[in-house]
């Protein structure tokens, strides 16, 4: 047994693992132990400091409930949400990529008629969508279901404004057929700052850091057969594009946002989704 000093504190702390710990376990917690007592050293911690972190950590933990996840706000800003994501979901070229989920999506969304409006309160300005749901070869994906969702004109989500919005304003599911076409009209997106009241938006603050990320609409999409896709699709000429606050901005998925004249919409977004196979 080693006793607890500052040169083998790692040592010390690992020792203490029981005979019988589950391997991943053990890997994950010794790594953790490894890194996190290096990170210490390295920038010498003072104890105020670390008083101040647990502080913080405790007040993330008060503010988060069934409504607001203020941890996985914290992941995201400090980008290990879409590393975790990344690492995750390696795809060969030319597949679609995945981003971060978001913490706005709502299960048991309405499956809607191919080429329905989602925009239920007729705010904003009017968007076609539209594109393939291909495999990685370019043949069509029968069957493919198509989760879609987006902010309202106002840069809230549904979930946001329940005495506002109707529940399902700005969601639907579309279900692709033999061609694996997908359309539907929803609005073009906007730009909107993630929850900046808390822990979190005083970290940014502090690190002067932005809380904004820019305008995109969100999308999971599934098939039998194919691992599941969880993305948005970005407005390119969006001013925050370069700077996510969540990291989530990936070039693959900066879609084309046209203005439309004299057409059903204002504008007009194509993207197709190639599926990789499990």
């Amino acid at each position: 047994m080693e006793y607890f000093t500052e040169a083998n504190s790692v040592a010390a702390v690992d020792e203490r693992m029981g005979p019988h710990v589950e391997p991943r376990l053990r890997t994950v917690m010794s790594s953790l132990v490894k890194h996190l007592h290096a990170f210490a050293k390295d920038v010498e911690l003072r104890q105020e400091e670390w008083e101040l972190a647990v502080d913080f950590l405790t007040r993330t933990g008060k503010i988060s409930g069934d409504e607001r996840q203020e941890f996985i706000l914290l992941s995201d800003t400090l980008g290990l949400s879409m590393l975790v994501d990344a690492i995750g979901n390696r795809r060969p070229a030319g597949a679609t990529e995945n981003t971060v989920l978001g913490p706005f999506h709502v299960a048991g969304a309405p499956v809607r008629q191919m080429g329905d409006s989602i925009n239920l309160d007729g705010k904003g300005e009017s968007c076609l969508f539209n594109g393939r749901v291909v495999d990685i070869h370019g043949a069509p994906v029968e069957g493919a279901k198509i989760d879609v969702w987006s902010d309202s004109a106002e840069g809230y989500y549904s979930v946001q404004q329940p005495d506002i919005q109707d529940k399902w304003n700005n969601r639907g599911i579309f279900v692709t057929g033999a061609d694996g076409a997908y359309e539907f009209v929803g609005i073009k997106p906007v730009s909107y700052p993630i929850p900046d009241d808390g822990p979190v938006g005083q970290m940014l603050a502090a690190l002067g850091r932005h809380p904004n990320r820019p305008a995109h609409m969100h999308y999971i999409v599934t098939a039998p057969g194919f691992q599941k896709i969880v993305t948005h699709t970005f407005v390119g000429d969006d001013p925050w594009i370069a700077s996510d606050a969540v990291f989530g901005v990936k070039t693959s998925l900066v879609a084309p946002f046209d203005p439309v004249k004299d057409g059903r919409t204002q504008w007009h977004s194509p993207f197709d989704f190639v599926l990789t196979p499990l």
